[in-house]
């Protein structure tokens, strides 16, 4: 295995102002020395991982990093700024800037190497040493371990590396503490004791804190957050044994460990994995972020909780789509966050079930629906009995729709606790024909009976059956009062006034909902108002026998929602000149999204050029939208672009709105682009792949 760090990759007069600039300069001494082999690639890997989250620490600190196919070996790069660079960090610009690049698939010894550096950063003697040292050669040892802090600041300018034999290295403590890459934390074992100890002597037992630290990348900021939050348990005289979920993978903690812990600090930006096991203990939930900076602030709150006897009935809210986020966010982002929560484990029931029954159609013909069940009457050898058996199928997956929506609304409030009354609530809507209007409202309503629930203080014999017995018992039963006696009515009413009035839409009316819908799918590509248009058509069609109005809405939704990448693709074709290399390489690949409806293809684009990119879409959007309910063209399936032609009434005519919106997208990019001064090669490729790259980390659906 080759050093991740010499004394190339070491520029101690970063010049240097921007972030970016940054990065780029240490990057390219990776590509000189064949470590990355795409540099532009590589950068926009960097960038979509700032993106995330910014990388500056408290104490003058910068470390961008991210995992790559284009690195081809760990490697390490460090610059020291004497003016500072802007990392984002609270206390000011960085000036020393740590560029991390870790292989796609880099095995448990480099991960365990790279977490062990993120420990040493909270060493105040280390990067003291680095702001000393002279010479890239012993600045390099002492990143590597080869050289102490103390001999290394001690360097003269023609320096040559210490010989002192000092193990007190990045790699010996990486090796010291393997098991803490892998989620076990060894060295907290000693810290402890010593804790202890100190606390036999005086004849208290230590208050004790069990810690979970997680980042998306799972290579820095986890292993920070670990070192910091035992720093300070030790001068508080606290215990704390921290579970790392970094990229290495973890090992729990010990369940006993956590049946004595006092209290629990959850420091993560990604979601703890296996959660539950907490449950019943005084909580502080925050990001990572907050585990590095004030991780003595975090244990006085989670040891007020303790005292004021404040414990979780179970996991704290959130959700393995989105985390609820911080405790200041408005009731309005919380909200918005809840309801995508439901829709993104909703579309992919709707994407199966009805492409099933579109595919039963497509097969078995429009009568396919009046044909028994499959159960019954079954012939291998008949494309009949074989549409029938993809309709039927279908219409099960959409069976779950509601359900599923409502539930998993309950989940991103309240966690496992909401599942129950969600779904039951959800399957209710379903009973009463309250439909979708009604999954929404079962969904927010359980979560909220669930939330109101686990406020209420219990003794502690009773915790360990609350999540399960307790909460799934007094919530569902509340959740189906509500639906069954109180708001189940109205709700059902209101839905099919909403379907009447659907069915009723002619002549301009359709032309306009069909340009509202355009805009909305344009507006954000694949973000939340593009969701709700998407979610509003495929909840007209998730019915057995949906109504012509519902297939033209749902018609009108994707062919605008393929305007975008489409236009942007066409766009750098015509005029390539107008854009960047990155811009034209992600045009090649923003054909095939576009024609397969996934609007995200354009997200580059709108990044790096919202002002022009985004308004130029939402016409042509708006274009097609209208286009396509004033020519009556009708889809049955909730997805597939032009794969599924076949499948839309008036095909030709539908081609037609698609096209118009693309040409009128391309043209007013082009006009505007041609309008302002050209940008130079390779500008704003770093922002243009960032905002794809996070679309693809948030494991977001893309439906629309």
């Amino acid at each position: 295995m080759s050093e991740m760090i010499t004394a190339d990759l070491v520029d101690l007069d970063l010049s240097a102002e921007t972030k970016e600039a940054a990065a780029r300069a240490l990057a390219e001494r990776m590509v000189t020395l064949g470590r990355v082999t795409d540099l532009e690639g590589f950068l926009a890997d960097v960038a979509a991982r700032e993106a995330q989250m910014p990388t500056g620490l408290d104490g003058g600190i910068g470390i961008p990093h991210c995992r790559s196919e284009h690195v081809t070996e760990p490697t390490l790069g460090f610059g020291r700024s004497a003016a500072g660079i802007d990392f984002g960090a609270p206390d000011g610009p960085a000036d020393l800037i740590f560029l991390i690049a870790a292989p796609a698939g880099a095995d448990d010894a480099h991960l365990t190497i790279l977490s062990s550096l993120a420990r040493q950063l909270m060493n105040a003697e280390f990067t003291s040493a680095l702001r000393a040292v002279d010479d890239a050669a012993a600045a390099a040892a002492l990143i590597r371990g080869d050289e102490s802090p103390a001999a290394a600041a001690s360097t003269v300018p023609e320096g040559t590396e210490s010989a002192d034999g000092s193990k007190n290295s990045v790699a010996v403590s990486a090796a010291a503490s393997a098991d803490t890459a892998t989620g076990t934390t060894t060295d907290t074992t000693d810290t402890t004791s010593d804790t202890t100890a100190d606390a036999g002597a005086s004849g208290e037992r230590p208050f004790r804190i069990v810690a979970v630290t997680s980042c998306p990348t799972g290579i820095a900021h986890t292993y920070m957050a670990a070192e910091s939050l035992e720093n300070a348990g030790r001068e508080a005289g606290v215990e704390v044994v921290v579970e790392t979920q970094g990229s290495a993978g973890f090992t729990r903690v010990d369940p006993a460990v956590i049946a004595a812990a006092d209290g629990v600090i959850f420091a993560h930006d990604v979601p703890v994995r296996d959660k539950d096991r907490f449950a019943g203990k005084p909580t502080v939930d925050v990001g990572v972020k907050a585990g590095i900076n004030k991780p003595a602030e975090l244990i006085t709150e989670v040891r007020g909780k303790a005292a004021r006897g404040e414990v979780s009935a179970g996991s704290a809210p959130g959700t393995p789509v989105e985390r609820s986020g911080d405790s200041a966010e408005g009731y309005g982002t919380k909200l918005r966050k809840w309801l995508m929560s439901g829709v993104s484990y909703m579309v992919p029931f709707v994407a199966a079930g009805g492409l099933l029954i579109a595919l039963g159609f497509a097969i078995g013909g429009y009568k396919i629906n009046k044909a028994p069940s499959v159960m019954d009457h079954f012939m291998w050898l008949q494309a009949d009995s074989w549409g029938a058996l993809f309709f039927q199928i279908g219409v099960v997956s959409f069976g779950f729709l509601v359900p599923v929506l409502a539930g998993y609304i309950a989940y991103g409030m309240a966690d496992r606790p909401g599942l129950v009354p969600g779904f039951v609530g959800g399957a209710i809507s379903l009973t009463i024909n309250a439909g979708f209007l009604g999954g929404l409202a079962a969904g927010l309503i359980a979560g909220g009976v669930v939330i109101g629930i686990q406020k209420v203080k219990i003794p502690a014999s009773l915790r360990g059956i609350m999540p399960v017995v307790v909460i799934p018992l007094i919530s569902a039963a509340i959740v189906g009062f509500l639906m069954f006696v109180v708001i189940g009515k109205p709700i059902a009413s209101a839905q099919k006034g909403m379907t009447d009035w659907l069915n009723g839409l002619t002549g301009t009316n359709a032309v306009l909902l069909g340009a509202l819908l355009g805009l909305m799918m344009c507006f954000d590509l694949g973000g939340p108002v593009n969701k709700v248009a998407y979610t509003f058509a495929t909840a007209g069609i998730a019915v057995a026998s949906p109504s012509d109005s519902a297939m033209k809405i749902m018609a009108a939704v994707m062919a605008a929602g393929m305007v975008p990448p489409l236009a942007m693709a066409l766009a750098t074709t015509v005029r390539g000149r107008l854009f960047t290399q990155t811009e034209r390489e992600n045009g090649k690949a923003a054909w095939v999204l576009g024609a397969s409806f996934i609007s995200e293809g354009a997200i580059p684009f709108a990044a790096a050029d919202p002002l022009r990119v985004i308004p130029s879409a939402m016409v042509g959007g708006a274009v097609t939208g209208s286009l396509s309910m004033a020519f009556g063209a009708t889809l049955r399936a909730p997805h597939g672009g032009i794969f599924v032609v076949p499948l839309i009434g008036n095909p030709f005519l539908y081609l037609i709105a698609i096209a118009a919106g693309v040409c009128v997208t391309t043209a007013l990019v082009v006009v505007l682009k041609g309008m302002r001064k050209q940008a130079p090669e390779g500008t704003g490729a770093g922002v243009a792949d960032t905002a794809i790259a996070a679309k693809v980390d948030s494991k977001e659906p893309v439906a629309a």
